[in-house]
């Protein structure tokens, strides 16, 4: 199974606001900075996550984005479900839809494959993913020494 690039990129965001401190906030620039992708790309993935409640995103002097507590507990498998829908593995309806949908057996194999990958990331959270070593990893990409 493959992580689409929006699901990728909302990950890595929420793995560098988990290494900031409660009372630090960080700009949504500087997140797209330090994980080398657009802010274009990077402002999507934060409406998003904000939308689900993972994020706070402030406004103004002294604003921007802070993982919530509901965030940081979050199962990784809620949220890699959340953010990459209901889509199938494979596309069986398809416009032509595939000839052998009503007799596959592949179609329920690799949806049950997906689920399982799902269920594999569910005991994961957000926090358990900036443990040793990719926390001290993050906080040496935001420039701030390490702990």
């Amino acid at each position: 199974m493959r992580l689409t690039k929006f699901t990728d990129l909302a990950l890595r965001a929420v793995m560098r606001l988990a290494v900031t401190g409660p009372e630090e906030s960080v700009t949504t620039r500087a997140v797209a900075e330090a994980m080398d992708v657009p802010h274009a790309h990077m402002a999507k993935v934060v409406t998003r996550l904000q939308h689900l409640g993972v994020v706070e995103a402030r406004r103004g002097r002294g604003g921007g984005l802070l993982l919530t507590e509901f965030g940081r507990r979050s199962s990784v498998g809620w949220l890699t479900r959340t953010l990459e829908g209901e889509e199938e593995v494979v596309a069986c309806e398809a416009d032509p839809p595939c000839p052998l949908r009503a007799a596959c057996r592949l179609r329920g194999a690799l949806r049950e494959a997906q689920e399982a990958f799902h269920r594999t990331l569910d005991p994961l959270t957000v926090a358990d993913l900036v443990d040793s070593p990719t926390g001290p990893l993050l906080l040496s990409l935001t420039g701030r020494p390490l702990l």
